[in-house]
């Protein structure tokens, strides 16, 4: 929710929970070989996310917000509930997996959770705890589950070989001119060449889109435009290229752009990693389906009588678990 869980941590399990809302970014329950009731959280428990995300988007929105209703019908109440339950769900079935693999918090990682949840209580007013029907050992075993759940995902693909290179990543800046004609694209071309010619300032005469300037990351867009654009030094202008109807004039800005290459370097690895994980955990699913009891979600209901303001669950887990 507004990229919730502050992107959590930014790890996969906003990625994973439902419509993603949380970012950012799952006690002992056997696992179960065949479709059965499995228990998932309490409603105490549940309830410290619910209000968490309850309360983030009414400081945004005001009390207003609960009965705006969405395209498909439902209110936005209604929607928020089921996507908390979704992730909660999430949250729980990536807690049975390390169960499965044998993958459990160490002594420090409790110890870190347990720290987390007395800071996490003790700022939690009257109207909170009442609201939540919340304990200081609810907060605790939110707190460990949510960090099993990210360590699942950690543990289970440390070892595979997800290694993006800068060159994969890598990420350039051009000047362009965008043409729809080849003749007319051809002209401007030798103007360009030209001894003294300002590119930028016939990109803004001349070309027929609006962005004359533009990052480009390999791989984005494969073609022609892009094979010619990575083609370039500093300086350099290309042929014109012709791509999808239109021609294109390029000039090299910046032929390596560090900090946006290793910033999508960083997202492409996420990227890579999620697949990757996505693959055992889908698998997981499917051999271990498990149904959630969904009757205790049909009381939830919001209202501007509700006191609760808590918001601080996930970023207090930031501050005792790094990324």
């Amino acid at each position: 929710m507004r990229g919730q869980c502050r992107r959590g941590v930014k790890v996969f399990l906003a990625s994973l929970a439902a419509a993603v809302f949380l970012s950012g970014c799952k006690s002992e329950i056997p696992i179960v070989s065949e479709i059965r009731e499995s228990k998932a959280y309490t409603m105490p428990q549940s309830m410290i996310v619910v209000a968490t995300e309850r309360n983030r988007y009414q400081q945004l929105y005001t009390s207003q917000i609960w009965g705006v209703e969405l395209p498909e019908g439902q209110t936005f109440e209604v929607y928020l509930v089921e996507q908390v339950r979704e992730f909660l769900h999430e949250m729980k079935r990536l807690n049975l997996l390390a169960g499965s693999r044998g993958i459990t918090l160490n002594g420090g990682e409790k110890e870190e959770a347990r720290k987390a949840a007395e800071e996490y209580f003790a700022s939690l007013t009257e109207e909170d705890i009442s609201y939540m029907g919340v304990t200081e050992e609810d907060v605790r075993i939110m707190y460990e589950e949510y960090c099993l759940s990210n360590k699942v995902v950690e543990e289970l693909t440390k070892d595979l070989n997800l290694e993006i290179s800068d060159s994969e990543a890598k990420v350039i800046e051009v000047d362009q001119i965008v043409l729809s004609d080849r003749a007319a694209a051809e002209e401007v071309l030798l103007e360009a060449q030209a001894e003294g010619a300002d590119f930028q300032a016939l990109a803004r005469e001349y070309s027929e889109e609006g962005v004359t300037q533009r990052k480009m990351g390999r791989g984005e867009a494969p073609g022609p435009g892009e094979e010619a654009a990575f083609s370039l030094s500093v300086g350099e202008i290309s042929s014109v290229v012709e791509e999808n109807g239109k021609y294109y004039i390029f000039r090299c800005v910046n032929d390596y752009d560090e900090e946006a290459t290793q910033e999508r370097k960083a997202g492409l690895y996420r990227e890579r990693k999620k697949e990757a994980f996505d693959q055992i955990y889908s698998q997981f699913k499917e051999e271990k389906p498990v149904v959630f009891n969904s009757e205790m979600w049909k009381d939830v209901k919001f209202s501007k009588e509700d006191k609760t303001t808590t918001t601080n669950f996930f970023e207090i887990y930031k501050k005792y678990f790094s990324d």
